[in-house]
């Protein structure tokens, strides 16, 4: 209980001085008339994913961002089953691999209700620095990132596991870029950079012994899991249907 209320008296401080530093608060009004990026850091990474959202969104981008840490620390509001998702605190030294994409201001509008457990925030451009040779935000552009609100912030448990469905969002979008540009080693960063890892975490894909018919990754996915965190990933449990 005392970690738990650390935890979000910490994230208390990062959200306000966040909000402070992009000069508005929460899910702050767009200047439509600039050009609207979002920076997705976990199933925003994953082009299916972002697609149910943002269909008709610009092409993702990879980036670096500085000043935040992403980790398994979002709390999901359920009546059923929960689960820990990730989230992002603003950390000063800290920085994260992510994709910037281009919107239009009703689909931000979308990513917002999707987003219901977290605040849009304002990113300096000066924060963000292009992966991708040849490509960068435009300089009047206004880039949005979604942080974790303080009352959903709470480390994964036995009833709110990491989940592996939610685990694969995440990874195959990382391998999605790393493969679509050939930026060796980003889907691994995506891993270095991400806290809160836990022996919490269970297999919810379906048919788990043959998963390559619903994740067709999945192969590269373990691999890169069994390398990066041996000692979390030899412990996931396949989730119980009963």
């Amino acid at each position: 209980m005392k970690a738990k209320l650390a935890i979000t008296c910490i994230s208390l401080a990062a959200l306000s001085s966040t909000a402070l530093a992009s000069g508005g608060g929460c899910n702050e009004p767009l200047d439509t008339e600039r050009p609207q990026y979002i920076i997705g850091y976990g199933s925003l990474m994953q082009d299916e994913s972002r697609a149910r959202t943002s269909p008709a969104a610009g092409p993702a981008h990879p980036v670096e961002v500085e000043g935040y840490r992403r980790g398994w620390f979002t709390r999901g509001k359920t009546t059923g089953p929960g689960a820990t998702y990730l989230g992002l605190e603003s950390r000063l030294k800290s920085h994260i691999n992510a994709v910037a994409y281009q919107v239009a201001p009703a689909e931000v509008d979308a990513t917002d209700k999707r987003e219901s457990l977290y605040c849009r925030v304002s990113v300096g451009m000066s924060d963000v620095k292009a992966l991708e040779q040849g490509w960068a935000p435009e300089r009047d552009a206004q880039l949005w990132i979604y942080q974790s609100l303080p009352d959903s912030i709470a480390a994964a448990d036995a009833k709110n596991p990491i989940v592996q469905s939610y685990v694969d969002l995440f990874v195959s979008g990382c391998l999605e870029q790393e493969q679509r540009l050939g930026l060796k080693g980003f889907s691994q960063e995506c891993l270095t950079t991400t806290d809160g890892w836990s022996e919490h975490w269970v297999n919810d894909r379906i048919y788990p012994r043959r998963p390559f018919i619903y994740q067709p990754q999945a192969r590269q996915i373990d691999q890169l899991l069994s390398k990066q965190l041996p000692a979390y990933f030899s412990k996931v449990r396949v989730e119980s249907g009963g």
